[in-house]
């Protein structure tokens, strides 16, 4: 337990990071003022920041920018370079506070507020930028060292090692799933016969209906056995019902990585957007999708397997959630990203912004929806564990 919480929060705390430094460094880069950047949540721990006479000074606790000030009641040093670096007592998570950005000082010129709109466009979807070139960095960086790919669908320069038959899908009320086998199941030997392949497992199953058969599978980086009885119907061959994926350790060579990593960060970009169509329809269609949901718990629990697995398979992980924080954060909701860019689109529309206390009141609601949603969604983790 203790390990998956501590590979979780290491995780999430890269994928924040990249998040907010793209939102810190390109407003840094447009002229506007970034308060404080900080990993974790308050209250603050310790913070760093330069004051007037360019010294760097160590503040402890939870003081106010504003307190922040040297013996000689010098304030920190003027312009966009005066931040605030912090780490924060809750580690999950991040932020950037930046001047101007609930619409407030719009006369400073170091402003949010003050910038054009495509500027502010710019800035608050910048964070959205950053994760898809992580997911980008992350998927060349394994593609270069080696890692779980499909070998049906391989790149020219392709080097396989470790090939492997996984559990990709088990379906319900099968032989499988009365077994106690699992999606992500690396499947090692069939009655001592060492699966090589898809073909002789689906052989030796083939040939043993209704009969107790051993399977020595691997999960979560140990050895375990089950028997499952293989079933047969209408004179067909017998079947266990699981699909199962032929994959390997797949790398390439340095350039190749890049372009690889390229092509799976698109691919999966548009997978994403896809996948979050068809819930939107099934959810008009009054189905049930809290199942297809995992909240904080739930994500955790399976960087834990995926570190477990191996490095290469965290890396795949963690490259494949920095994507769907990306699309999650574009989309045009109140408190997202894409909410406060909906409605700098509707200010370049009006020709004048929305109210601002109108404005705070939506984004206030919205994150409100949001945490009941991830308490709700957690709640069904904390049902599907236990």
């Amino acid at each position: 337990m203790l390990f998956t919480i501590v590979i979780f929060i290491a995780v999430l705390s890269v994928l924040v990071f990249a998040h907010e430094a793209g939102h810190f460094f390109t407003a840094r880069r447009l002229g506007v003022k970034a308060e404080e950047f900080g990993l974790g949540f308050p209250p603050r721990a310790i913070g760093w920041y330069r004051n007037q006479a360019g010294h760097g000074r160590l503040v402890w606790g939870n003081k106010k920018i504003e307190q922040l000030q040297n013996n000689r009641n010098q304030d920190l040093i003027p312009g966009p370079q005066n931040t605030v670096y912090s780490l924060n007592w809750l580690p999950l998570g991040g932020f950037v506070k930046i001047k101007g950005e609930d619409g407030e000082e719009k006369e400073a010129t170091n402003s949010f507020a003050s910038k054009r709109i495509w500027q502010r466009v710019l800035i608050l979807s910048a964070g959205v930028i950053m994760n898809i070139l992580l997911a980008w960095f992350l998927f060349s960086w394994g593609y270069l060292i080696g890692m779980p790919q499909s070998r049906g669908n391989l790149g020219p320069q392709a080097h396989i090692t470790q090939s492997q038959v996984m559990v990709a899908q088990v379906l319900s009320n099968s032989p499988a799933s009365r077994a106690g086998l699992k999606d992500g199941d690396l499947l090692l030997e069939v009655n001592h016969i060492q699966i090589k392949n898809e073909k002789t497992l689906q052989d030796v199953i083939a040939s043993r209906a209704n009969q107790k058969t051993v399977l020595v599978i691997k999960r979560g980086g140990q050895e375990q056995t089950v028997q499952v009885e293989p079933q047969a119907k209408n004179g067909q061959r017998a079947l266990i019902g699981v699909g199962i994926s032929y994959s390997g350790l797949v790398s390439y060579p340095f350039w190749w990585a890049i372009w690889e990593g390229l092509k799976t960060t698109g691919w999966l970009l548009g997978q994403i957007f896809i996948s979050l169509w068809l819930l939107v329809a099934e959810l008009f269609r009054g189905q049930s999708v809290t199942a297809q949901f995992a909240g904080p718990i739930g994500i955790a629990n399976i960087t834990g397997q995926a570190a477990r697995l191996g490095f290469s398979y965290l890396l795949q992980f963690t490259a494949l959630l920095s994507l769907n924080l990306a699309v999650i954060n574009i989309l045009p909701f109140p408190a997202l990203d894409g909410g406060r860019i909906l409605f700098l689109i509707i200010e370049k529309f009006k020709g004048k912004p929305v109210r601002r206390e109108t404005e705070n009141l939506i984004h206030n609601i919205g994150f409100l929806l949001l945490m009941v949603l991830i308490l709700f969604v957690t709640y069904k983790d904390i049902i599907r564990l236990f």
